[in-house]
Parts: C-alpha cells; sequence; structure tokens
C-alpha cells in the first residue's frame, strides 16, 4: 500500500512542471530531470533516482532540485530504505521554501509516512501535523488527516483516532469521494474495534469491500481482506483463513511483497498443520529476496551518489589543472600583498601600543599631580576668594586679584580629575555646573540625561566637561547673571549644547583670554565648533556641537 501512495505523491511534483521548466527542456538538467520522471513512472527506480542525482548535483534552480530531491526521496521509500529516504526528503524542504511552499505538505506527509512504517508513531504524528496545517489542497488534507488517524490508533490513542474519522465522514470531499469513503469508514470501522474486541464491526467491512470490488480499487481491497482476516481471527477462523487468501492472491497482482508477507503471517497462524510449513517456506523466501533487494537498492543508491560527486570531483580537478599556473601567479602577488599588508599592520599597531602605554604612564603621573593641586591648591584658593568677595572692604583690594591669578594659574595645571566612583558622566556634569549656583545665581539644566553620552567617547566627554568649566567660571567672574540655562540636545549623531545667560553679555566681538583659547582649541580637538551669539538683547548665547562616533 506504501508503494502505491508515495508512486501517487511523485507523479503529482512530475507533472506539476512550471511553464519555465518546460521552456527550459533544452537544458542538459532539465533534459536528465525528464528522463528520471520517465523511469520513476515505469517503477525503474534505480534509473530514475540516477538521473535525479545528476539533476540535483549540475542545476541551481531551487524548485527543480527540490523536486528531484523529493522524488529520490520517493524511490528510495519504494525500495525499503526509510531513513535514506527521510534524509533526503529533508534535504528538499529547504529548496522549496526558497521557491515554492507549496510543495511542502507533500513532503511532510511522505516523512510521515516514513515513519509510521518504522514504527516510529509519535514522529509520524507531528509530521502529519505540519502537512495538515499548511495542506489547502482538500483532498491531499483528507488523505493526511487519515494517515494521522491511522498512526493514532497503531499508538493505542483510538480517541484521537475515532475524533478524525468522525470528522471526516462529514466532509463533503470525502462524502463525494468512494475512494476516500471507503477508507475512512474502513478505517474507523477497524479502530472501534481494536479498541472494544466486541465491537461488531463487520458490517462496515463488508460495506467498505463492496464498494472497492465495485470502483475495482485493488489497493483498497487488499487493505479489507486485511482488516476482515485480523477481525474473524479468533470468532471465525474459517472465514479469516479465506480473507487471508484472498489478501495474498490480489498482493501478488499489485507485487507488493510487504502485503504478501503480511498475508504469509496470516496464513501460517490460520492454516491447517499440513499447510503451514508450505506457507512458511513461501514467507521466508519472499524475506530473504524482499531483504536482499533492498539492501542493493541501498547500497545501489550509495553508489549512484559517489559516482556522480566522483565525476564532479574529476571536472572540477581537471579544470583546476588548466588553470592552475594562471592561480598560482595570483595567488603568489595576493600572498606577497598580503604579507606586506600584515607586517604593516603589525609595526603600526606595535607602534600604537608603545605610545599608548606611554600616554598611559604620563597621563597618571598627572592625575596624581593635578588630583594634588586641584584638591589643596586651586580649591582653597577658591574658598579663600569666595570669603574675601563677601566682604565689601576687600572687594577691590589688588590682593584679590593677585590670589585669582593664583587660582588660574593651579587650575590650569589641574587640568585632569578623576572620576568619583559610580559616578555616571551625566550626573557628574550636573554636579559640576550646579556647583556655580548660589544666592544670586540660578543655574537650570534641561536634557542632561544618561542616554546623551551613551556613545560619546571618554577623550570627548574629557573636553566637553573642561569646556563647561571654563564657561561657567567666566560666567560666575563676568557675566552678573541671575539666570543661567545649559540644554543638551543629541540629534543623530551629534549632540549639542546651548548655553544662554542673562548676564551683561560680550560688546562687540569675544575677546577671548587663555581660558576660552583653551576651549576654542578643546572642541576643535573632537572635531566640533562653538559659537558665540552677541546679538541678543540681553545676555550672552553659546552653541556647542561635536560629533558622536
Amino acid at each position: 500500500m506504501i508503494k502505491n501512495i508515495l508512486s501517487a505523491l511523485a507523479l503529482s511534483l512530475i507533472f506539476s512542471c512550471t511553464k519555465q521548466e518546460k521552456i527550459k527542456s533544452d537544458d542538459i538538467s532539465y533534459q536528465n530531470f525528464d528522463k528520471a520522471n520517465y523511469f520513476l513512472e515505469k517503477n525503474a527506480f534505480d534509473s530514475a533516482y540516477f538521473y535525479y542525482n545528476k539533476t540535483v548535483s549540475y542545476n541551481r534552480d531551487s524548485l527543480l532540485v527540490g523536486k528531484s530531491l523529493f522524488n529520490m526521496a520517493v524511490t528510495q521509500s519504494i525500495q525499503g530504505d526509510y531513513f535514506g529516504s527521510n534524509e533526503t526528503a529533508i534535504k528538499s524542504i529547504d529548496y522549496f521554501k526558497q521557491a515554492d511552499n507549496s510543495y511542502l505538505a507533500t513532503v511532510y506527509n511522505t516523512i510521515a509516512i516514513n515513519k509510521n512504517d518504522l514504527k516510529q508513531y509519535d514522529e509520524a504524528i507531528e509530521w502529519y501535523k505540519k502537512s495538515i496545517a499548511i495542506n489547502f489542497n482538500s483532498k491531499d488534507s483528507v488523505m493526511s488527516q487519515n494517515n494521522l488517524a491511522v498512526a493514532l490508533y497503531k499508538k493505542r490513542d483510538y480517541e484521537s483516532a475515532k475524533n478524525i474519522y468522525t470528522k471526516l465522514l462529514k466532509n463533503d470531499t470525502v462524502l463525494s469521494n468512494n475512494n476516500l469513503f471507503t477508507k475512512v469508514i474502513d478505517n474507523y470501522a477497524y479502530t472501534k474495534w481494536l479498541q472494544n474486541p466486541s465491537y461488531n464491526a463487520a458490517l462496515e467491512f463488508i460495506k467498505a469491500l463492496n464498494i472497492r470490488i465495485k470502483e475495482k480499487d485493488q489497493w483498497g481491497q487488499n487493505a479489507s481482506y486485511a482488516h476482515l482476516a485480523n477481525y474473524y481471527a479468533e470468532k471465525k477462523p474459517d472465514s479469516a483463513f479465506s480473507y487471508a487468501k484472498k489478501m495474498y492472491q490480489i498482493a501478488t497482482k499489485l507485487n507488493s511483497p510487504d502485503d504478501r508477507l503480511e498475508a504469509l503471517q496470516k496464513l501460517i497462524k490460520l492454516s491447517p498443520t499440513a499447510a503451514t510449513k508450505q506457507y512458511f517456506k513461501e514467507y521466508q523466501n519472499i524475506d530473504d529476496s524482499l531483504q536482499t533487494a533492498r539492501s542493493a537498492a541501498k547500497n545501489q543508491f550509495a553508489l549512484i551518489r559517489y559516482e556522480t560527486e566522483k565525476s564532479k570531483a574529476d571536472n572540477l580537478v581537471l579544470q583546476k589543472d588548466n588553470e592552475g599556473k594562471r592561480y598560482q601567479i595570483i595567488i603568489l602577488a595576493i600572498g606577497i600583498v598580503l604579507l606586506i599588508i600584515v607586517g604593516t599592520l603589525w609595526y603600526k599597531k606595535r607602534k600604537q601600543r608603545i605610545e599608548l602605554e606611554a600616554q598611559s604612564s604620563i597621563r597618571d603621573s598627572k592625575l596624581k599631580t593635578s588630583k594634588k593641586v586641584h584638591d589643596v591648591v586651586a580649591n582653597g584658593l577658591y574658598r579663600i576668594m569666595s570669603k574675601l568677595d563677601n566682604q565689601e572692604a576687600l572687594k577691590n583690594d589688588p590682593i584679590i586679584n593677585e590670589i585669582e591669578e593664583l587660582y588660574e594659574q593651579s587650575r590650569d595645571i589641574s587640568y585632569e580629575k578623576q572620576k568619583p566612583d559610580g559616578q555616571y558622566f551625566h550626573e557628574e556634569i550636573s554636579n559640576l555646573l550646579k556647583s556655580f549656583a548660589s544666592e544670586n545665581t540660578k543655574v537650570i539644566l534641561v536634557g542632561n540625561s544618561a542616554i546623551i553620552w551613551d556613545k560619546v567617547t571618554e577623550r570627548a566627554k574629557y573636553e566637553i566637561e573642561h569646556i563647561l568649566q571654563e564657561l561657567m567660571v567666566n560666567m560666575a567672574k563676568h557675566s552678573h547673571a541671575s539666570d543661567v540655562v545649559i540644554r543638551f540636545e543629541k540629534q543623530g549623531n551629534k549632540i549639542s549644547i546651548s548655553y544662554k545667560d542673562n548676564g551683561i553679555g560680550i560688546s562687540g566681538t569675544p575677546h577671548f583670554n587663555n581660558g576660552l583659547t583653551n576651549t576654542g582649541n578643546r572642541i576643535e580637538d573632537i572635531g566640533g565648533t562653538i559659537t558665540f551669539d552677541t546679538n541678543v538683547e540681553k545676555g550672552l548665547k553659546i552653541n556647542i556641537s561635536f560629533p558622536v562616533f
């Protein structure tokens, strides 16, 4: 029975060739495919497999390769090579997914049939379900559902199988097709009898058999005789023996060795003692021949694949020999170029590593010095300045200017400082800017979030921190502003910082002292720009922007 089902599946793909395939009939790959189809129709499986394999080896058309692989899987399954068939069928899935998903249901159904014959019922059930889920053809869907129910009753899940058959008997496609209808009522009755051996299934078995005889459905008759022989084996052994003989006769007509073996098994159990030896001997002969043929087929399939791949490899070797010298020169030239490139990159990387190590050593030394200068000298001077600024009598004293000059010098030395442990950069910036707020000056920050600084390099962060510090120092010293607003924005791969205060502003062209000159140099070093807008009605507006890499 399996041979009949699989041949039908293969032929359904053979006759669904696309227009493109017919147009390309002069292509050697398509000629091989046509030859393979011809041999498959004639049941010349070795020859069919040979030409399908050649099509796969020498073609890149996904749909054609998928069909060839599937039909190879069918020939393997018909010859009893179920493991090899599944391996080949699974290879075809990727090609159908690339070209035409409508064939996948047929492939899944074929894999399920193989799993069923290997008695791997759980896996068969999963593949049948996958087939049904994407199958839009009503007749094929009914066949898959029927096969699913068979796998279910074989693993003794009778209730699930019965539920499927109950639904199928309400299906219009089943009711309008005698072949499908008899298959469903026969299997449904068989399932009910397996679940309950006292169930009277004879009427349904006979009804299905009569329709199959009328329709000349020999494969269906074969199934009916098998079920009737099993049903009557305990109740009426003579009737069971009669049906087993009929099964053997029709299986012989159909040239189905598996069904002949099944019929002989029944005859050995049911026959009189004198006839048992004859049936047993025949069973052994058929079984030995079948196993030998299947082993030979498996070896032949492997040999065909080997010879095809060997021929393909020999052709490639010949092509390589013809072009060998040219490729050797090219490879030698490429090798020399790569050697030069690798050597250059290695030298640059080594030089860069040495420079980085030197810079790191210098930076560590500077950090230690700058921390001491900042913590001890600059902060101390700033506290003294703050105290003196709050004393009216000393505001214009020359000593304040001298202290301020010392503060500027110490701050220039302490150009680097370490981040507090556990502090994020946006918090560091916030703390820096808000440290300039006082009773007379409000500092408002907008948009200074962690995400703004996410992709900013450490070098850019360092420079921006010192630029902002310089601006705030100038604000505190010169602007007399009561409100300072600093806005942070990120647009694409650029960050913009807008500074605005309501102080006295700058009249005319900005005069860059040492601090602002350093600010300009810092922003240029990170590829950014700084713009002083002196045309505002009151105060000062500064725009800073720099790229984020």
